[in-house]
């Protein structure tokens, strides 16, 4: 049996995170500069997301507890299993991820697993940056990297990391 999927979008202060769910799961959420079409209906999910965003860009909340279930290879499922233990407020080198799932010459791969991250800010890929601290590669845009990372303190607001 097919699962069947709902969408709806929330808008934050650096564009809209369009969010995909089946009836239990989270399985979806981007940043896109347009709005997905709302589902005519809504699971109890899609509302619970939206609530710990809400808190999320308020400034109360720092860890997420949504139900997900984000389609992935097996090594992809490990990066983002290790990405959703980053705490609030720090960030990791891609080095340290590639380390911490199989070894240092996946780096590459942990970088390409990091940008097919289809569950972005709740699996915070937005927290991982170059080896030298640089600012490297966000599939939402290096510009909604740098405010993710000053609205959790890691970045002063007049900073700016270098963007490649």
């Amino acid at each position: 049996m097919l699962a069947t999927f709902y969408t709806c979008s929330y808008q934050t202060p650096i564009g809209f995170l369009n969010l995909a769910a089946t009836d239990t799961h989270l399985v979806s959420c981007l940043f896109s500069d347009i709005a997905y079409p709302t589902s005519p209906e809504q699971p109890v999910i899609l509302q619970q997301t939206i609530d710990q965003l809400e808190e999320y860009f308020a400034g109360t909340r720092r860890q997420f507890d949504i139900p997900m279930q984000p389609d992935g290879t097996e090594f992809q499922q490990k990066v983002w299993a290790n990405l959703s233990s980053i705490p609030f407020g720090k960030t990791v080198s891609y080095m340290a991820v590639a380390r911490a799932v199989s070894g240092e010459k996946a780096i590459r791969a942990v970088g390409a697993a990091n940008g097919k991250n289809p569950i972005c800010l709740i699996v915070p890929c937005h927290r991982v940056i170059g080896s030298d601290g640089s600012l490297t590669g966000y599939a939402g845009g290096l510009w909604r990297k740098e405010w993710l990372l000053k609205h959790e303190g890691i970045l002063k607001p007049t900073q700016q990391l270098t963007l490649f």
